[in-house]
């Protein structure tokens, strides 16, 4: 099983060298990747709150672009895995999104994990002039797109929101394709994830409930005729509502049910700077190193 940080991206600041110093560490103390969260535009509360929705964030929410964030990172470490968890992939365009993840995947030696969800907030897809209603439908083509231009030096693609004719990107990504994994716990997302994703980036906390979802979603990769043992499925730990006592027993728990990664999230837990987050990942990783 694979241990992952999610990087602090609205605690960590704007500091280069916290940035740098921060990677580094978690490199060093042997995690095999960094996670980061995404959103391009922060809505006002009250634009979300007419629509409905009670934000988790908002536009005082500070987040790093991803592509930029893990240029930067793949010149700073040498093995860390960089994650996006998750990419709004239907609010980008699909074959910008092609050329910025092979660019990142060339710089980092084959680093990349591309994490893709839909996403929650109307008003980032506004802003970037995207619909919001048939994010569901597009997401299954751009992933078949994104794939063949990883994979094609020349590609013809005529789908219903994307056409490409006799074009291509360069360079390719060094791994071919990147490794797609797609966000979501609402039925139709699992059943899409278990059809076209490589692995699932979920919110689940590694609780004996949990086991029922992870074998429901593995039913859904077997119904869409695929193996179940090459489809990754990663949990995540809430650092600041898990006692220290109970570490090591969550990340045994998740390996008993067959969880591939875990990503422990320190923000939102008072940390004040970023080495209380390294120091706290480092207490984290020190705790359980025998139990992994």
């Amino acid at each position: 099983m694979r241990l992952g940080v999610v990087f602090p991206q609205t605690e960590i600041g704007n500091d280069p060298g916290a940035v740098r110093a921060y990677a580094q560490a978690v490199e060093a103390l042997g995690y095999d990747y960094l996670l980061a969260y995404e959103h391009v535009v922060g809505a006002h509360p009250e634009r979300l709150r007419d629509l409905g929705r009670e934000p988790p964030y908002t536009h005082t929410s500070p987040f790093h672009e991803p592509f930029v964030l893990f240029g930067f990172l793949a010149a700073v470490t040498s093995r860390l895995e960089l994650t996006t968890g998750v990419l709004i992939l239907p609010q980008r365009q699909t074959v910008l999104v092609a050329k910025q993840a092979a660019e990142v995947d060339v710089l980092s030696r084959g680093r990349l994990r591309l994490g893709v969800g839909l996403g929650w907030n109307p008003v980032e897809y506004e802003a970037l002039g995207q619909n919001f209603r048939n994010r569901g439908r597009r997401v299954e083509e751009q992933v078949a797109l994104l794939r063949l231009l990883w994979t094609q030096e020349l590609v013809d693609f005529e789908g219903r929101y994307h056409r490409v004719r006799g074009a291509g990107i360069n360079p390719l990504p060094v791994r071919r394709p990147i490794p797609v994994w797609m966000g979501g716990s609402a039925e139709p997302a699992l059943r899409r994830m278990a059809r076209i994703a490589d692995g699932w980036i979920s919110q689940l906390a590694p609780t004996p409930e949990a086991g029922a979802v992870v074998e429901r979603v593995r039913g859904y990769v077997r119904e869409a005729g695929r193996d179940p043992a090459t489809f990754g499925v990663e949990g995540r730990l809430h650092f600041g509502s898990t006692s220290r006592e109970a570490w090591r027993e969550a990340v045994g728990l998740w390996r008993r049910l067959g969880g591939t990664h875990l990503a422990v999230n320190t923000m939102r837990c008072g940390l004040r700077t970023p080495d209380d987050h390294i120091a706290a990942v480092a207490a984290f990783r020190e705790a359980v190193r025998d139990v992994l």
